[in-house]
Parts: C-alpha cells; sequence; structure tokens
C-alpha cells in the first residue's frame, strides 16, 4: 500500500473516532460503487450525514477543507443519493467534511465542519 493510501485510511480512521466522541454513531465506511466511494456516513440525532474526509501532513498545499470543490460536493450528493437506494435508508441528510492535519511528527489536528452543501 502507498504511503498516501495509508494516510488517507489512517485519517478516516481519526475522523471516525472523533465524528463518535461527538455523539455521532458511525454506519458505514469507505462504501463503493462504480462512480465514487463515500468515505463515512454517520447518524446525527435522526439525520444521516455523509462526510468527506481530507487529510494532509501539513499546511503546504492548503488547509484539507480546500480540496472539497463545488463539483466534489456535487459528486458526494450523487454519491449519497446513490447510498440511500442501494441502502433503503431514509430520512433528513446533512452533507459534512473532516479536515485532519497529520503531521510526520506531533499532535494531529481534526476539524469538523458540519454541512457543507
Amino acid at each position: 500500500m502507498r504511503a498516501k493510501d495509508q494516510l488517507g485510511l489512517d485519517g478516516e480512521a481519526a475522523a471516525s473516532v472523533h465524528l463518535e466522541r461527538a455523539g455521532m454513531r458511525i454506519i458505514d465506511r469507505r462504501w463503493r460503487c462504480p462512480h465514487g466511494e463515500l468515505d463515512i456516513v454517520a447518524v446525527d440525532g435522526e439525520t444521516l450525514v455523509f462526510v468527506e474526509v481530507k487529510t494532509r501532513r501539513g499546511l503546504g498545499f492548503g488547509h484539507p477543507f480546500e480540496a472539497i470543490t463545488p463539483d466534489k460536493v456535487r459528486r458526494l450528493r450523487t454519491l449519497a443519493g446513490l447510498w440511500l437506494s442501494a441502502t433503503g435508508h431514509r430520512g433528513p441528510i446533512r452533507m459534512d467534511a473532516v479536515g485532519v492535519i497529520a503531521p510526520r511528527s506531533g499532535t494531529w489536528r481534526v476539524e469538523h465542519l458540519r454541512g457543507i452543501e
């Protein structure tokens, strides 16, 4: 596995822990279909939350949230609809982002942005 792939997996794991500590329940991770992948699907109260996770070693290439473009949000919405169809889940939905700054040495920082629509 490439180091970049492992960094992404580690960032998703850190994001999952952060979301669970915030009271959310993770119900799916790394869901794939021919159109792409959802990083995390969680439940926050009655709301289904589709979470895009971006992990960076530092800020040299910008903050992780800067990588979430309007096209990325549109694709996330499409994937959320496909996940809902595939699983039969219903209810209100929300799109969130989690940015993880993971320096090679030092403390990781996890930031949660609710409602990126």
